[in-house]
């Protein structure tokens, strides 16, 4: 038979093992609290930080946005305005009190205005119908150097919706004519000449947007 002594240290020993697995799953219980912890807090501290870019992001893309509208709103620096213009189709010509024409009643026929440079003088008539489409319209007189001229017919015939021609009875060496709007200047290279035609070409101020700019008349 098992003696007394045999069965109290079989006794302690099974208390001892018992005793020794509960400090374990207690060790493991507490790691797993303290790994519940860490990870509450990166979620939080990540979720904090999303949440301030997303704020700073969102605020940030207004802050934009309001810019973009009010530079867009922003007339150019120089610029003479006209509203209340007539858009009738006629077949006469018009007495026009501007030079050149920023718009008015205008003949039925377009004048092709797909970066088209011209070399002699066009009716008005033609062109205001173009910068009812959305065109700009660059002209110059015998004030203007040749290089800035040679400089000016690049730049339109990179651009679609505009043309260019020569005007002798403006006052200004260059003039940029959108419709409603003009900009007078003396050099290609002043920043305005960039300015008007990326704010004007196919611009807000357009009639008739989208409307083509060839198979109109083209001398």
């Amino acid at each position: 038979m098992e003696s007394a002594n045999s069965k109290s240290r079989n006794k302690n020993t099974k208390q001892g093992k018992a005793e020794a697995r509960r400090a374990r799953i207690e060790e493991m219980r507490r790691a797993e609290q303290a790994r519940e912890r860490r990870n509450r807090i990166i979620t939080i501290v990540a979720s904090t930080a999303i949440l301030a870019g997303l704020v700073g992001g969102g605020w940030y893309l207004i802050d934009r946005a309001n810019e973009k509208e009010q530079a867009e709103a922003a007339p150019v620096v120089g610029e003479k305005t006209w509203s209340k213009l007539g858009r009738t189709h006629v077949n006469t010509k018009v007495n026009y009190p501007m030079t050149p024409s920023v718009g008015g009643n205008h003949a039925p026929v377009w004048q092709d205005c797909n970066g088209d440079v011209y070399t002699t003088e066009i009716q008005n008539e033609n062109a205001v119908h173009s910068l009812e489409h959305g065109a700009v319209w660059v002209t110059y007189n015998g004030k203007a150097s040749e290089t800035d001229v040679k400089a000016l017919a690049v730049k339109v015939r990179k651009t679609p919706y505009t043309l260019m021609s020569p005007l002798k009875k403006q006052s200004s060496p260059i003039t940029l004519t959108a419709w409603g709007h003009q900009l007078n200047v003396t050099e290609e290279s002043d920043p305005r000449v960039a300015e008007f035609l990326d704010k004007y070409v196919q611009g807000k101020q357009t009639p008739e947007p989208g409307a083509t700019c060839t198979g109109g008349k083209s001398s």
